[in-house]
């Protein structure tokens, strides 16, 4: 794995390499593009290009942590809400907590019968993007919560 901490985006690494390739052959030593993305590899403590393109791919974890008690705005079933969470889980090392919010006030998610179904707590697994995997029939996240880069 990278023994220098987090990795820079990829077209940061592609620089790098041509960087490399260019101040090798400057000072006498050609080598192909190819050998130089091996060498930035091996730098940054990787067997391989492919190795180190894929660990530079993969999404940065979520560094936000969540706080019983802290206030959250955002949508549930894409009916907007202001809440607090009230309970806390983290769930994996990628990012991902289970959080319980209550909302500030009771939040009509369907009609049933002509008469709204209400909810005023809910449970959500959240993740590195601030929503969840489980989507409503329209494609639409459950949970989006404020604040996270689209």
């Amino acid at each position: 794995m990278n023994a220098h901490g987090t990795l820079p985006t990829l077209p940061a690494l592609k620089d790098q390499a041509k960087r490399l390739r260019h101040d090798l052959a400057a000072s006498g030593h050609q080598i192909g593009h190819g050998q130089a993305l091996e060498l930035l590899a091996h730098q940054h403590g990787y067997r391989d290009w492919n190795t180190l393109h894929a660990a530079a791919d993969r999404p940065k974890p979520n560094t936000r942590t969540w706080q019983v008690g802290e206030r959250v705005t955002g949508k549930y079933l894409g009916r907007a809400f202001a809440g607090r969470i009230v309970s806390v889980r983290t769930i994996s090392d990628g990012g991902w907590f289970r959080l319980a919010i209550h909302f500030d006030a009771p939040l009509a998610v369907a009609e049933l019968g002509g008469l709204p179904v209400l909810r005023q707590r809910i449970h959500g697994n959240v993740g590195p993007d601030g929503r969840t995997v489980e989507k409503t029939s329209n494609g639409q996240p459950h949970l989006v919560l404020d604040g996270f880069d689209a």
